[in-house]
């Protein structure tokens, strides 16, 4: 609405140019020089107004020009098919991916998105595994897979995540190969569409939210459900598995925003406190920490959101709050144990990316431009 009123103030002040442009050209009182003075005066600003409505007008038509591709190709991505595959060091056969849409084969799935992480993801994986078979030894039902996305890393991250599957089997660990560096919500949606367990979590490779706070997200996957399930009572609901509720659960660190502001440099907290604002804008209130990497998802929720998701980039968790929000799919937040670790990949530009993705989802789903299908 403002980029409309800004065009719809430039021409209002042409078109008053204009008129005092030729009423200045009638006047007889007015000397020759003045009138020359004068029009040569309201001449420049009418070019400078003509070119500030052009700029704004190209800058308008590439912006919406971009919103459509985005459609495009998620129209596309929605409808193609493609062979994916998921390569065993052991055996040098190709294991076909598993959709989102096959019935569970796990109780839980463990998403990893990694951008040259050779460094930081052995010691998260190592701890990661080794929480995951205890748990397993002890609860035989409890199953799992841990899927790392590598996402088109120019160091060792695949060779390091290789190793891992070597180790443990594909069979618990799957290494998925993107190719090319698409951005972290491309990298976990594409896992997300891969993996096989009623539960799906997404985790940061650096290993900052420790992995046994699962158990807190899970815990609120299953009270959510149970409330779902009672109200909504039926013989036939009764029996309903934990992957066919649609539940999304988001780690949160905004217990710790009072310690972190008082670290902080204040440019930072000012950055910071302002990104909050325009989130606040964007997808509405509810979540108080959207870009904690550490979220829960239940089979069917995830089916919804990851094949609906269109930016591949920083701003995706907020793109699904507002999903969970239009779906209707019921949401929580739960404080986890959260440590900075050395290394991040967040920048200056980063923040100006993240504000051009807001203002992507505000128009993408606010115009009607990008559809939400359910």
């Amino acid at each position: 609405m403002a980029l409309f009123g800004a065009i719809i103030m430039a021409i209002l002040k042409t078109t008053i140019i204009m008129i005092l442009i030729t009423i200045i050209a009638w006047s007889s009182e007015a000397d020759q020089a003045s009138q020359t003075v004068l029009i040569s005066a309201l001449q420049l600003s009418l070019e400078l107004e003509l070119e500030v409505v052009a700029l704004v007008l190209s800058a308008a038509a590439f912006f919406f020009e971009h919103i459509r591709k985005i459609g495009c190709m998620h129209s596309l991505e929605r409808t193609t098919v493609l062979s994916t595959f998921f390569e065993d060091p052991n055996s040098l056969n190709k294991v076909p991916c598993p959709s989102i849409y096959d019935p569970a084969e796990k109780y839980i799935s463990l998403i990893i998105p990694a951008y040259n992480e050779e460094h930081r993801l052995p010691e998260a994986l190592s701890e990661t595994l080794n929480y995951l078979k205890q748990r397993s030894a002890a609860e035989k039902s409890f199953t799992y897979e841990v899927l790392i996305v590598d996402d088109g890393s120019t160091d060792h991250t695949s060779k390091v995540a290789f190793e891992f599957v070597r180790k443990h089997k594909i069979d618990n660990v799957r290494v998925l190969l993107l190719g090319r560096n698409h951005g972290k919500g491309e990298a976990v949606r594409k896992g997300m569409l891969h993996s096989r367990g009623e539960l799906l979590l997404m985790l940061d490779a650096d290993g900052a939210t420790k992995v046994t706070d699962l158990e807190k997200l899970e815990a609120q996957v299953c009270a959510l459900a149970k409330k779902t399930e009672s109200s909504t009572a039926t013989s036939a609901s009764s029996s309903q598995r934990l992957s066919d509720a649609e539940i999304a659960v988001f780690g949160s660190r905004a217990h710790l925003e009072k310690q972190a502001l008082a670290t902080r440099k204040w440019y930072r907290n000012f950055l910071m406190k302002g990104f909050h604002l325009i989130v606040l804008l964007t997808a509405g209130p509810g979540i108080r920490d959207t870009q904690c990497g550490f979220k829960m998802f239940t089979r069917a929720a995830a089916r919804k959101l990851f094949t609906n998701i269109r930016l591949k980039r920083w701003c995706f968790d907020v793109e699904l709050v507002y999903l969970c929000k239009h779906l209707r799919i019921p949401m929580a937040e739960v404080s986890v144990n959260w440590t900075e670790i050395p290394g991040s990949k967040v920048r200056m530009t980063s923040i100006l990316h993240m504000v051009f993705e807001l203002l992507l989802i505000k128009v993408g789903y606010g115009l009607g431009i990008w559809k939400i299908y359910s």
